[in-house]
């Protein structure tokens, strides 16, 4: 398996031909016994032509893995 890809706020995607970008990060919590509390981080993407999906992470890294999300990179403007 390979190492978990950085996925940020403002990445740009191509999914399935439909380009998306992430608008935001979810972290959500639940107090469980073992360990004693579990994060959980999803991704609000919102596509052009104007689809929003609410993904976790597990599951974008999968799909990134297998090749059906395609994360595009360029120059960040710092």
């Amino acid at each position: 398996m390979s190492a978990k890809t950085k996925v940020e706020v403002g990445n740009i995607i191509l999914d399935n031909g439909k380009v998306g970008i992430i608008t935001n990060e979810i972290k959500s919590g639940t107090w469980t016994s073992e360990p004693l509390f579990n994060w959980t981080t999803s991704y609000e993407i919102k596509y052009a032509d104007g689809v929003t999906c609410i993904m976790t992470e597990g599951s974008l890294n999968r799909l990134i893995e297998n090749g059906k999300i395609i994360l595009l990179e360029g120059e960040k403007n710092e």
